[in-house]
Order: structure tokens, then sequence, then C-alpha cells
């Protein structure tokens, strides 16, 4: 496993981390708690030293187990969560800097821990990233010891670019992968030229870029790619990378045209997203141990050659980009 360290941002970290949303046990179907210690434990085995989960993943279930995997494990292992969308007392309470500062205390009991190496506002409304006073109440947090570093998961590449132009700001969680390419000419060189760390969610849009799904696949009912397939409970890019499903499935039988021969689609996927620079850490889920596993080895893979990239562009520009749904 390769690290890599974006300057002014979030440190040095390994370039595959793990997602935490699937072992909340919600939005992605039931993972016991013995599946969810089994995933960290490859991950962390595989060489990865960064975890990102959220305070609303299973109501504060992901951060309890990922607390209790750190203590019981002694893995060194940087942990970021994320606040804002806990329902309690919810929208717009949420972004005021008492319930900013009872969600980041909730958070450190859970994880265990006196301070929140990096925390992240999440997907919190555009007005709120534009009127600015949630990032004074950030730094305010840190001024009192609760937290290291801020950073924030972003929808669109507007949102990103307001978030750049706070002072102090670490990171941006971004949907990245071959079926969402804005950010490569929207992002990239500005995050670069302020060493803003760059988290990549969503590398395998949903697990759509694994290749395995058909249009017989079906979900579980509390499983977010069955409920929010067009958008219903949030925004839709956060599922399928925001594509309709049966028009996705066709996109991914030409992007398996373009598979290199010796790679897996999910191999090749996940080597895209690392093949940029700019790309600090791409953070793809798993809800079995095998899948960590396998998920950190592309880690270690070669970079994709210029066709493929070229290939991969030119389909995107051509197929892709006009299906997308939802802000991006």
């Amino acid at each position: 496993m390769k690290n890599r360290d974006s300057g002014n941002g979030i440190g040095s970290v390994s370039e595959v981390g793990l997602g935490c949303w699937q072992i909340g046990g919600a939005d992605w179907g039931d993972v016991s708690e013995s599946e969810a210690m089994a995933i960290m434990n490859a991950a962390v085995e595989s060489g990865v030293t960064f975890f990102d989960t959220a305070d609303v993943y299973g109501l504060g279930r992901s951060e309890e187990l990922v607390g209790r995997f750190v203590k019981q494990t002694g893995a060194h292992i940087t942990v970021a969560t994320k606040f804002g969308r806990f329902p309690n007392p919810g929208w717009p309470a949420n972004f005021e800097l008492t319930a900013i500062q009872s969600h980041t205390e909730s958070s450190l009991l859970r994880l265990g821990t006196e301070r929140i190496t990096l925390t992240q506002l999440h997907c919190v409304p555009t007005e709120v990233l534009r009127r600015g006073d949630v990032f004074d109440h950030l730094r305010t947090l840190q001024q009192r010891g609760l937290i290291e570093r801020f950073g924030a998961s972003v929808e669109s590449m507007e949102e990103a670019l307001i978030c750049l132009e706070q002072p102090g700001l670490a990171s941006l969680q971004i949907i990245f992968n071959v079926l969402r390419q804005k950010p490569i000419t929207s992002l990239f060189d500005r995050a670069r030229s302020k060493g803003v760390s760059l988290i990549v969610r969503l590398p395998l849009a949903s697990g759509l870029l694994a290749g395995k799904f058909t249009k017989e696949t079906t979900f579980p009912a509390q499983d977010h790619r069955n409920y929010n397939r067009d958008g219903a409970a949030f925004n839709v890019g956060e599922t399928f990378a925001g594509l309709p499903f049966e028009r996705a499935l066709e996109i991914v039988e030409k992007i398996r045209a373009l598979v290199p021969n010796g790679l897996s689609m999910a191999e090749m996927a996940l080597r895209w997203c690392l093949d940029f620079d700019a790309v600090t850490t791409i953070i793809p889920g798993a809800k079995s141990s095998q899948m960590a596993a396998s998920n950190s080895a592309a880690s270690t893979l070669p970079p994709l050659s210029q066709d493929v990239h070229a290939a991969l562009k030119q389909l995107y520009d051509s197929e892709i980009h006009q299906l997308i749904r939802g802000p991006n």
C-alpha cells in the first residue's frame, strides 16, 4: 500500500482507505458487528490507514464500531468523521455552534478519543456553505481543542469551489469515478494549488463499476440502492453516481470492453481514480473482508495506459455526462 500526502491537508494516509457507511448497518443492508470488525481488520492488514465515517451512519453505530476496533487493536488509523445530517435537532439548527459542538462531543464519546483528527461538514446545503459562519464554528472547535482539522463533504463542484475559499480547509470529499469525471477539469488544479486533500467517495459508483449487477439484481428494502435509486431520500448522486440504473447497466457493458487484460472491472475503476495525483485517498466501502482486501490491492497495480484513459474520457463525454442527475 502506498501513502499520499497533499501538503497542508490531512497528512500522509494510505491511498486506499475504507468507507464505513455500510458498517452502520443501515442504508446498505445488514452488516453484523463481527462482519464489521472483520472488514476493518482486513483493511488494516492490507495497509489501510484511513477510515471515513459519520455520526449519522446507523445513528452512531459506525462511529462506535470504528472506535471499538481502534481501541481493541491499537491500529494506527487516521479516523475522519462527519456531521450535519443527524436528525436531532435537524436542519437548520444543526449548523449552529451549540449543535455542532454537541454533535462533535457525541462523536468523541463514540470514537473513544479526546480530539477528532478530521471532522467534515456532511453534504450541507449550498447556502450554508456560501454564508460561511459554519466554518467559523469549526475554527472555534479547533480553538477549544475538540478537533484538529476540518473539511467538507460536498455534492457538487460549485460547493467544492465555495469551500476552497475558506482559510484552514484541510480536505474536500467528493464523488469521483469513471461515471463522474467533472472534478478533473473543475477542481483538481485548484485543490492541488491550495494543498487541500481530496477524498474520493463512491469510486465504484455504489458497486456499479464492479460489473456484477444485472437488470435482475435486487437490493434489500433498507439498502439505498433500492429506496434512493431516483433520489427519493437524499441526493440521487449518492446512488449509482446519479445515473438511472437500467441505463447505467448499458454503460457498464461499454466500460467492460475497455478493461485491460488481467484486471477486473473493479480493479480498473479503482486504479483509474488513483492515476490522478490530485487525489489523496479513495474510500471504497466493503461488505466483506475479502472485498476490503481486494479494494486495497488497487494501490499495487500499475497505472492504466493513456489509451484506456482516453477511451474512458471519450465515453464520458459522448454518453455518460448527460445522464447524470442531481448536483455534480
